[in-house]
């Protein structure tokens, strides 16, 4: 079997799957974030070795303020809790996304974590927290105006490369494939520009349920697919 390099998910559901079971909002989420945790595990094992999760997006702030402290505060217990496991499985974890609108204790956890897993070479493990594919492409080229403007960047220096070594992904290979749960088939202005060739693979489950089973299909999937780039005929 093929394994992805880089797999990318959205993890959509986790309130519709609360719903179903009659529970609160709020428990779909902490049911997710324990489901990440077990799909790093299946990830590191069956060898991939990039995973990234849209865990909060830009437009997630319109959400109520119960749901949106909800998160907060479970990513503030993740962030407490992941330099240990970090640490105890060797991953590396990166958060993109603009930090800058992060309470400020948020921001130095994140700040801590990135370096005390800067140095491990496992399963590299990134998280888009207040990200937005529009969001990040905009922040670059406002960057790039500016260098201009100071006579650091001239139109030549603008490439495709240059472009992914500025954007919160640079360093990280575009994924291979990407999972959308619970039935949406959109990418909700998830990573625009790293998308460009990837294959996507939607399923029905919730992503409270999805398991390594349904892991091992979208790779079975993946791996049926006739990978084509550029102008290869």
């Amino acid at each position: 079997m093929n394994v992805p390099n880089h797999v990318a998910v959205i993890l959509d559901g986790n309130g519709r799957w609360a719903k179903s079971k009659g529970l609160p909002r709020k428990m779909g989420h902490v049911q997710g974030g324990k489901n990440v945790e077990d799909m790093l595990y299946v990830a590191d094992e069956l060898g991939i070795k990039y995973f990234t999760v849209y865990a909060f997006s830009t437009e997630n702030w319109k959400r109520s303020e119960d749901e949106v402290a909800a998160l907060m505060s479970l990513l503030r217990s993740y962030l407490l809790s992941g330099f240990k496991k970090a640490a105890k499985n060797n991953v590396r974890i990166r958060i993109i996304g603009d930090k800058t609108y992060l309470a400020p204790d948020i921001q130095k956890a994140i700040a801590e974590l990135e370096a005390d897993s800067a140095n491990n070479t496992g399963l590299q493990f990134q998280i888009a927290i207040n990200y937005g594919g529009r969001d990040e492409l905009l922040r670059m080229m406002k960057q790039m105006v500016r260098k201009a403007s100071d006579g650091e960047l001239t139109e030549d220096d603008v490439t495709t490369e240059y472009v992914s070594n500025h954007l919160d992904t640079a360093g990280i290979p575009d994924p291979d494939l990407l999972i959308r749960t619970s039935g949406e088939q959109r990418i909700s202005n998830f990573l625009l520009w790293q998308l460009a060739y990837t294959e996507f693979y939607f399923t029905n489950k919730h992503w409270p349920e999805f398991d390594r089973e349904e892991l091992l299909l979208a790779i079975e999937a993946y791996n049926k697919r006739d990978r084509r780039f550029g102008n290869a005929k």
